[in-house]
């Protein structure tokens, strides 16, 4: 089916659904390099203005990845919830934007709605929204996880404590760890991207990270960012598996350059929820995705990499994950050239996973020969806090010695919290005050005799 628009004298015409999608997106590198990306800014608005009178229930009759050839089509297509769809099954792309805008579309509703929709839905409406208007109808849904502890409450802002060593060395691990906790840090999870990816390597991390988390009593979660087939095999064999890590993307193409299924996901999560290990819950599963995944696969069937990355949510959902997190401007400048469009996706990415519902995170970030700065950060950072993120990466210093990119820090998380009142996850809140760490405000203290964690620093 073709969709057109016409624009003064000239008349724009769209060949599909995906084409469509394509030209309506904001620019940005990777969708150039990809081919795909409006020509002018007349003609992405001739998009927008087609796209916008495109009905919802579109998406279910022509798919952006055909169903014959992809598996991430078929589990988006099958899982389709009607009943849940029903109340937006007779509106447009456009009539959508305006509803998710109003009043009427508040927690519960947009919470019940989520099944009901599809990414490629989602993708569509955020190509006619302002930056407000995705920060607006992120900040209204509410996505509940738990392990140990409660994410995504309202008022709470959790913080990843990703304490990386260049060479997994385990005194500069803990002292990494201990410098977090001490900011208040690691309430989302304690997670480590292994130097190595050997299975004793990574049982010694997670019995690292298991020993100190018991010692101290700390109500969070840990885990070691490997492959998931590793991850199997260290519950197999004993080790003290929380949560399980994967990176995915939004079709069957490109979770296959990475070395898995749905049906190994599926294994993984099922092993994983069989130990039991959550005190509070049971969502065991940390999926990491990025703009530009399936583009640097070559595995984008000619569709733009935000509809895509939506696409990924929509995988991810299927697992009823902990933590989601969009490493927005970890791939690089070919697909994220600069500042605004790295602040761009970041907030394309987090409405549409909240949208889907889904407990999203953003690791907020750059790489050293990106045109971007920490400045840009900033503005991301409190744009994503103002739209409800539930987590954040916090790491020392904001620089990541081991992967050799800039995100975000503890600081950054004292900021956050600071200006937008936003507090920890309640059980590690209550965890801090008894440690001496915080008072019951969740403001830090200053650091005395009084805090038992400080005397793990002169062992280290």
């Amino acid at each position: 089916m073709s969709y057109t628009c016409t624009l003064g004298l000239r008349r724009y015409a769209f060949g599909n659904l995906k084409n469509l999608l394509a030209k309506a997106s904001p620019a940005r590198s990777g969708d150039m390099l990809a081919g795909v990306a409006a020509a002018s800014e007349e003609e992405r608005m001739a998009a927008r203005i087609a796209l916008a009178d495109v009905p919802l229930a579109r998406f279910l009759q022509e798919a952006v990845v055909p169903y014959e050839e992809d598996e991430v089509t078929r589990l988006i297509l099958d899982s389709h919830d009607t009943l849940a769809f029903a109340p937006v099954a007779g509106l447009t792309v456009g009539e959508f934007r305006d509803w998710l805008l109003s009043d009427a579309a508040d927690a519960d509703s947009l919470q019940a709605l989520a099944p009901g929709l599809t990414p490629e839905m989602v993708a569509a409406v955020s190509k006619l929204m302002r930056n407000q208007d995705l920060i607006l109808v992120a900040a209204k849904c509410r996505v509940v996880t738990r392990f140990r502890n409660t994410l995504g409450l309202p008022g709470r802002l959790a913080v990843r404590l990703q304490p990386n060593h260049p060479t997994d060395d385990p005194k500069g691990i803990a002292a990494s760890m201990l410098d977090g906790l001490l900011y208040g840090v690691g309430d989302a999870v304690i997670g480590i991207n292994p130097a190595t990816d050997s299975l004793p390597a990574i049982t010694t991390l997670l019995r690292l990270i298991d020993e100190f988390r018991e010692q101290y009593d700390v109500p969070t979660q840990s885990c070691v960012l490997t492959h998931v087939t590793n991850t199997i095999r260290a519950i197999d064999k004993g080790a003290p598996v929380d949560l399980v890590f994967q990176s995915i993307g939004g079709t069957e193409a490109v979770n296959r350059s990475f070395g898995v299924t749905a049906a190994l996901l599926d294994e993984a999560n099922t092993a994983a929820r069989q130990l039991g290990r959550g005190s509070v819950g049971n969502n065991v599963m940390y999926f990491e995705t990025g703009q530009g995944s399936a583009l640097s696969a070559n595995a984008h069937h000619g569709a733009d990499q935000q509809t895509l990355e939506a696409r990924a949510y929509g995988l991810a959902r299927r697992y009823q994950p902990l933590l989601v997190n969009t490493v927005v401007g970890f791939i690089g400048p070919e697909y994220l050239y600069d500042g605004k469009q790295i602040i761009r996706a970041g907030l394309e990415d987090h409405f549409c996973g909240k949208l889907l519902g889904l407990p999203m995170g953003c690791d907020i970030c750059y790489t050293n020969h990106a045109e971007a700065d920490q400045d840009d950060m900033d503005t991301l950072l409190t744009l994503l806090g103002v739209a409800g993120i539930n987590f954040i990466i916090g790491v020392p210093g904001a620089d990541d010695i081991m992967l050799n990119y800039q995100s975000t820090s503890f600081h950054d998380a004292l900021y956050l919290r600071r200006v937008l009142d936003r507090r920890r996850a309640p059980e590690f809140e209550d965890w801090l005050e008894r440690m001496g760490i915080a008072d019951y405000r969740g403001e830090l203290l200053p650091q005395g005799a009084t805090q038992p964690l400080l005397a793990l620093a002169g062992r280290l």
